[in-house]
């Protein structure tokens, strides 16, 4: 009985570890991934490798989320949100949804 539950614990704990869909990531490094783009991610993928300062100049339609090394990130899922990493050298690292 004991073999059976721990064999069951390992394959249920290796099948959390099943990678994220292309575009995903959550939160730290790239992306939740709204791969349908509801919040206009694809079309500002652009601006990766840019300085953060051009973002004082943009204007978004709905809500954005900027996130640098460090803040707290919430991990609530929001297709509509336009989430901008800048990295430690002030420089846009990653755009995406969620």
């Amino acid at each position: 009985m004991r073999r059976t539950t721990g064999v069951l614990l390992i394959a249920g704990m290796l099948a959390a570890c099943q990678p994220l869909p292309p575009g995903g990531g959550g939160g730290g490094g790239g992306g939740g991934g709204d791969e349908t783009g509801r919040c206009g991610a694809p079309g500002l993928q652009r601006l990766i490798g840019q300085p953060a300062r051009v973002l004082a100049t943009m204007k978004f339609a709905g809500p954005v989320r900027f996130i640098r090394p460090g803040d707290a990130v919430t991990e609530d899922y929001s297709p509509d949100r336009l989430n901008i990493e800048i990295n430690l050298r002030e420089v846009i690292s990653s755009v995406w949804c969620g």
